[in-house]
């Protein structure tokens, strides 16, 4: 049953990626500007001649992203999808949930000790369950750490002085807030996680065509917004930023 499961999660994940890849454009002489094909301005969009795999940090992770070990990547997002099922669909509570885990817990070790003391004659060594302690600091710190960057990110932004890379971040908070009215919490980030486990296999296979097609629509972004600053932005009054140094 499992091997079923995972076999048609292989199959569909296939099917997904070969139907959007005849749906995109085949031709690969369009030019982006006078700097060059399409598929240079991807490489310094992505990280040069870096592969897939190196840009998202390479190691265990990386191959559970691009399903290098199709077992192990179609195990995670089942148990994700399960997941989103259970709290979703099913509408259980994460409390519940884990009620119910902490009680199959314990039942299973009280039948355990129970029955292994009457045929043994001697009550049994339940192994203990127990978690290191620096688990929780390292899980700590690397959150800590995110979150801090993440903030000061936003801060170089908003003081950066930079209208364009502004407005643009801006633009994606109100998008999100958008579709947090539209999806849960626990849908948007199911979202993200299978975006996460099918975008980038999706572009290692394929990434000719979605380099064309993304720079397509950062040309036509590009021209809008000239417009936009022609007409507009170019036409507002904009202040004396430049200081004097104290003599």
């Amino acid at each position: 049953m499992a091997q079923h499961s995972e076999n048609a999660a292989e199959n569909m994940m296939s099917g997904i990626m070969d139907a959007i890849a005849d749906k995109l454009p085949k031709q690969k002489s369009v030019r982006f500007d006078d700097e060059g094909s399409i598929s240079g301005q991807a490489k310094k969009l992505f990280g040069g001649h870096k592969s897939v795999h190196h840009v998202l940090g390479g190691g265990k992770s990386a191959d559970v992203l691009l399903w290098r070990n199709k077992k192990i990547s179609s195990s995670v997002l089942a148990v994700a999808t399960a997941a989103w099922v259970f709290f979703e669909w099913l509408d259980y509570h994460f409390l519940t949930i884990v009620s119910f885990v902490l009680v199959l817990g314990m039942v299973v070790q009280f039948g355990w000790s129970s029955f292994a003391g009457m045929l043994n004659g001697s009550p049994s060594n339940v192994p203990r369950v127990e978690l290191p302690e620096e688990l929780f600091a390292n899980m700590g710190a690397a959150v800590g750490a995110q979150v801090n960057k993440f903030l000061g990110s936003l801060q170089d932004v908003s003081c950066g002085r930079d209208l364009k890379q502004f407005l643009m971040v801006i633009s994606g908070f109100i998008v999100a807030a958008f579709i947090g009215s539209w999806f849960s919490l626990i849908t948007v980030i199911y979202i993200g996680f299978v975006c996460a486990h099918t975008l980038p296999v999706f572009y290692e296979r394929y990434h000719d065509q979605v380099d064309e097609v993304l720079y397509n629509m950062l040309g036509l972004i590009g021209s809008q917004y000239q417009k936009l600053d022609k007409g507009v932005l170019s036409k507002m009054p904009k202040g004396n930023l430049k200081f004097r140094k104290s003599q």
